[in-house]
């Protein structure tokens, strides 16, 4: 099989749980979760169940696919079918590419192979045509806010504000439910908008730029609230319900046009940020654009 979609739409979730549906030890069609070959799989510790990354390279190399040759050829220890999960499936370079078209022709029967790409256009056409290609799609908002809340216990405010922030990829919003995502996008809209020190800009230059671009857009989702509050949308559309007061109180502070300015100045830091520039600079210059309002 081949899994493609867009980074954190759940492909590689759906990987392990294709694997524990696979090897249940209660259920023929389905994983219960709990039993002792479910429980190994989703702990990584399953003799059975393979994972092939890059690692710390930027390619799979062709050694791996050789140990995966190896050992796809071998009984399973426990399982009913091993499962050989190849992440970043891109990734592969020519060499191990080539030796992985000569497994996927004749794949044992007693194994199953899962390849995952959000990059498919990278992967060889004759890999692509040798697998069953299953596309991953994001939820819908109101979707993902009910299967983090129900199936992940993610706190109702919570969730909400991950089913908008992730825009529907069930991965990525998992991964930012570990964390308390909720009190670390109110400390990036009060450092920006609310604290008149300097300390908070200071600290976020000597930041990655992608962390500088992932608090610049948690920015414009306060933004963007302001202005859906202003042209009167009701409160369930805005990502930051948890702070609909202040929301509204923002509202009645800033015009159109200075929203308009603001929202424009997110989106020129964002594409400055590919470029190189000083951080520092752009930071400072985005402040003083919104306490100029």
């Amino acid at each position: 099989f081949l899994f493609c979609g867009p980074d954190g739409a759940g492909k590689y979730l759906s990987a392990i749980n294709f694997a524990q549906a696979l090897n249940c030890l209660v259920n023929k069609d389905d994983a219960c979760g709990s039993c002792v070959s479910c429980v190994k799989i989703a702990g990584q510790a399953h003799p059975d169940i393979h994972e092939i990354s890059a690692q710390d390279s930027d390619e799979i190399k062709i050694e791996q696919i050789r140990e995966l040759k190896r050992s796809i050829n071998l009984r399973p220890y426990e399982a009913r079918r091993k499962v050989f999960i190849i992440n970043d499936a891109h990734r592969l370079n020519p060499e191990s590419s080539n030796a992985l078209l000569k497994v996927l022709e004749e794949p044992p029967g007693s194994s199953l192979i899962i390849l995952i790409t959000a990059k498919l256009q990278l992967l060889f056409k004759t890999i692509i045509s040798r697998c069953q290609l299953i596309r991953f799609y994001p939820l819908g908002r109101e979707e993902l806010r009910d299967i983090l809340a129900r199936d992940y216990s993610v706190p109702e405010a919570q969730a909400h504000y991950l089913s908008y922030y992730c825009e529907g990829r069930l991965g990525g919003a998992l991964r930012l439910a570990e964390s308390d995502s909720l009190a670390f996008k109110n400390s990036v809209i009060d450092g920006f908008v609310f604290s008149r020190g300097t300390s908070f800009i200071d600290e976020l230059a000597k930041k990655e730029r992608s962390q500088i671009a992932g608090q610049i857009n948690i920015l414009a989702g306060w933004f963007r609230d302001i202005y859906f509050a202003q042209i009167g949308m009701p409160a369930a559309t805005f990502i930051n319900l948890d702070r609909e007061d202040g929301i509204f109180s923002a509202a009645a502070r800033y015009s159109q046009s200075e929203l308009n300015e603001i929202m424009t100045t997110l989106t020129k830091s964002l594409a400055y940020l590919e470029g190189n520039i000083n951080t520092k600079l752009l930071l400072s210059n985005l402040r003083i654009e919104i306490w100029k309002s």
